[in-house]
């Protein structure tokens, strides 16, 4: 039972970082709420490094449905553990440019938070 619970919520992290990042891909604005004051959104320079943060975010996420697909919830589970080291990392970087702490925590942490707790649950399942 956890473990399909813990399985339809790594799906559902997976389905959040692609469209996470298909936005970004399409519309830069949408860095704005990663939580870095002054982010240049209208550099075209910028620009071009915010396309490759949201290319590996959708990469990311399919990376997720691949190991829905045709792994098991063991190594999802290791996978979703793994990968929590990206939000805790996006933290800490909101955090060293002076950002708000309440993206720092509140999206980035809680994220980290949450995937742990479906990792952990994967693996124990």
């Amino acid at each position: 039972m956890l473990t399909d619970v813990a399985t339809v919520f790594a799906g559902l992290i997976g389905a959040g970082i692609i469209f996470i990042g298909a936005l970004a891909f399409r519309a830069p604005r949408a860095a704005v709420g990663f939580g870095i004051p002054g982010t240049p959104t209208e550099d075209r320079t910028f620009q071009a490094w915010l396309a490759v943060k949201a290319v590996r975010d959708m990469a990311s996420g399919l990376f997720v449905f691949v190991l829905l697909v045709g792994g098991s919830s063991h190594l999802l589970g290791w996978f979703m553990l793994a990968a929590t080291v990206i939000p805790v990392g996006d933290a800490l970087i909101v955090l060293r440019s002076d950002g708000p702490k309440a993206a720092a925590y509140g999206i980035h942490g809680a994220t980290a938070a949450v995937m742990l707790v479906i990792g952990a649950l994967l693996l124990i399942g």
